[in-house]
């Protein structure tokens, strides 16, 4: 079984080298010692979440919520080449949550929640601080359950206007539609840079939306003959990326 990927701060990494030992403590020290039940010798692997790791044996555990770990490795994660971006359109419901999750573990880079002009939700207030947060904390508990040192991103809402502003900086700007002339399997990518691609909501990404898009560089592109929800459209289409351009090599 792979060893399990606990996250710890960044200073907590700071020194380790294979023969020091590190404490796990706090929420992911309780979770590991009364929730998982790690015993000494088993393997385990601590994270920055921002491409750093520390992998090795529990020493021993103290009390309910601390560890101390025999530090074997010290992997990382490189920078992403491309780098993946998605503009995930607000979904109704949890399917927003279910879209950073499945895309998470598929290998997303970044997410960038957009409030379209034909979403549904609604992100205001109070309402849009928590559901942010809810985001992010997905995008934690995937990356570590997909075993990454390197979490993706998870920006605050977007505006359009701020979404055109992401294509016209990117290497490859393309815009998932179904009526797209050209499917995306067969698109020209680049092997360094950034790509960047926009998931519509359920109804659409609009003409205006399509336009500023275009404005900015962005071609509509489509997945294949079938029509995905907006809450797997992202992850299909970030396998698709991560395969052509030699990432999952």
């Amino acid at each position: 079984m792979t060893a399990p990927v606990f996250l710890v701060t960044p200073a907590a990494l700071d020194g380790a080298a294979p023969g020091t030992t590190l404490t796990l403590d706090g929420t992911e020290g309780r979770h590991a010692v009364s929730v998982r039940r790690l015993q000494p010798g088993e393997e385990i692997v601590l994270t920055d979440g921002l491409g750093r790791g520390a992998a090795g044996t529990v020493l021993r555990t103290e009390g309910k919520d601390t560890l101390v770990v025999d530090v074997r490795e010290r992997p990382d994660e490189p920078e992403p080449r491309p780098r993946i971006t998605v503009v995930q359109a607000l979904p109704k419901g949890d399917r927003g949550e279910l879209a950073v999750e499945t895309m998470t573990e598929t290998g997303v880079d970044a997410i960038v929640p957009w409030s379209a002009a034909r979403c549904i939700t609604r992100w205001k207030g109070e309402r849009g601080v928590k559901s942010l947060a809810k985001w992010q904390a997905t995008a934690r508990e995937a990356g570590k359950q997909s075993r990454r040192l390197r979490f993706p991103e998870v920006a605050g809402a977007a505006t359009t206007q701020q979404v055109a502003a992401l294509l016209a900086a990117a290497d490859f700007a393309a815009v998932l539609h179904e009526e797209g002339a050209e499917p995306l399997a067969t698109a020209d990518l680049p092997a360094e840079g950034s790509i960047v691609l926009v998931v519509g909501p359920e109804g659409g990404v609009s003409p205006e939306e399509l336009e500023a898009f275009a404005a900015a560089g962005a071609r509509p592109y489509r997945l294949g003959s079938t029509v995905l929800r907006t809450s797997t459209a992202g992850t299909a289409a970030v396998a698709l990326l991560l395969g052509r351009t030699g990432r999952w090599s």
